[in-house]
């Protein structure tokens, strides 16, 4: 119980810290903008409800902290007035120095300044990423194929490396991954290019997709193709007293060869047969001492979170080290000085906006999942889970929830900043600002599908965890 305390807390702290840092990057964008632009800024605050911290600064701007933690706002002098016809209101000697006066170009920067400090914020903590702790990963090296699968049937065999996804270099697993990933919900061919082990020649290999995983809530795109990257062999390392295969004399250091008449590639492949087999008498072929053995498991049936029942035997493999798993030669790593680390640091923030306006794009046109939206609970249990694994993991995490941020904030939807900058244009192509009656509206068309939108992570959040 104390533990599930410990999580929940630091997952809210996470949380909070979080968004804390991107709001408040957010909102500084928009007030450093405006006061340069010479516009009189009346609010800044962060987070939304009832302030329990309220000052006003020397600068005479009311500075708020508020105990909702998923926004905030900077209120220029002027900004609202089609709404609340404040102009009104507004001394002779200030009206120059409210938002509504200024140029369109000035307006335009000022509304625009909160997701590009985001972006500027994601390509700083990419840059230190990478200035601290380098690039690595693993060369993309196929381990072995699934038989069958569409990769087994385009002819990507064992042993070779990927070269190139749809043209994009590959230099480890994970430029592997994002290429797949890039693809969710589309029909058509991934294009690989392949160095084969045997020949050592290049060949472009095609894999076929329809709809592509556009029902998946946590993609597996190579596994989903038959690839795995890394095959971890299937040796026993602990058994549980009393479970399954304790009571079937499994031992630790049995390497677990065949089940049922299947070969089992290795550890992964050894745990699908278990999890398929509830309560299902298994005969299972272990090397034993450099001898075959043949013993008979039962798996015992296990309930998870989200209603599914798998099998379960009680044992753990004999190698989790990374060290054991992944030999030197496979490992790729890159370090960069100062100037060496912005350029791969803008081209990740650029890729990682790309890839979020498209996945939002296909939603829409139903492509992928309305799964895939996320809510607070979701964001608070990732930034706890990144923060727990290290600093290097928790930025890069950081500047993904910053691009996203940045990326969200531009679509066109009026409450949004890409909603404002909307109506800005179209007052520069008419030649004079929209009717406020049709702005109000388009306020209030803003709101409700914000809400929605957000009621549905929330939705999707409390599914997951149920």
């Amino acid at each position: 119980m104390i533990d599930i305390i410990i999580e929940v807390l630091i997952s809210v702290i996470a949380l909070v810290v979080t968004l804390g840092i991107l709001v408040t990057i957010h909102e500084f964008g928009h007030f450093w903008v405006a006061r340069q632009c010479g516009v009189k800024v009346l609010t800044f605050s962060i987070g939304f409800g009832k302030p329990f911290k309220k000052w006003t600064g020397n600068d005479g701007v009311d500075y708020v902290l508020a105990p909702i933690p998923l926004g905030g706002f900077v209120r220029m002098l002027g900004e609202n007035d089609f709404l609340e016809n404040e102009m009104r209101d507004i001394h002779e000697c200030d009206k120059g120095r409210s938002f509504e006066s200024k140029s369109a170009l000035q307006r335009i920067a000022i509304t625009a300044a909160g997701p590009i400090a985001n972006f500027l914020l994601a390509v700083i903590v990419f840059w230190l990423v990478n200035i601290i702790y380098g690039s690595s990963g693993i060369s993309p090296i196929v381990s072995s194929v699934i038989p069958e699968s569409a990769a087994a049937v385009a002819g990507i065999e064992k042993g070779d490396e990927i070269l190139s996804v749809d043209g994009t270099s590959t230099r480890i697993w994970k430029d592997v991954s994002q290429r797949l990933i890039a693809r969710m919900g589309e029909t058509g061919a991934i294009r690989f290019e392949i160095s084969k082990k045997e020949s050592g020649s290049v060949i472009n290999i095609v894999v076929p997709i329809e709809q592509w995983m556009n029902e998946s809530t946590g993609p597996d795109p190579l596994r989903e193709l038959g690839i795995i990257e890394i095959e971890i062999p299937a040796i026993v390392g602990e058994v549980f007293e009393g479970g399954a295969a304790d009571e079937a004399g499994l031992l630790a250091q049995d390497k677990i060869t065949r089940v049922n008449g299947l070969e089992i590639r290795g550890w992964a492949h050894w745990v699908e047969v278990i999890r398929a087999s509830s309560e299902l008498e298994t005969l299972v072929v272990v090397e034993r001492e450099g001898r075959l053995q043949t013993i008979v498991i039962i798996p015992e049936r296990k309930l998870l979170g989200d209603g599914v029942y798998i099998g379960v035997i009680g044992a753990a493999s004999a190698i989790t080290n990374f060290d054991q798993i992944v030999s030197e030669e496979m490992r790729r790593e890159v370090s960069y000085s100062l100037v060496e680390g912005v350029v791969p640091a803008i081209t990740d923030t650029w890729d990682k906006a790309v890839f979020i306006l498209g996945s939002v794009q296909k939603m829409v046109v139903g492509l992928i999942s309305i799964k895939n939206v996320n809510g607070p609970i979701t964001i608070a249990q990732v930034a706890g889970n990144t923060a727990s694994y290290g600093l290097d993991v928790y930025l890069q995490f950081l500047g993904l929830l910053s691009v996203s941020l940045g990326v969200m904030n531009l679509l066109p939807i009026p409450v949004l900043d890409g909603g404002r900058l909307l109506f800005i244009f179209l007052e520069v192509i008419t030649g004079s600002p929209l009717p406020e009656r049709i702005q109000a509206y388009g306020m209030q068309i803003g709101v409700m599908l914000i809400s929605g939108i957000m009621l549905l992570a929330v939705f999707n959040d409390v599914n997951r965890l149920l």
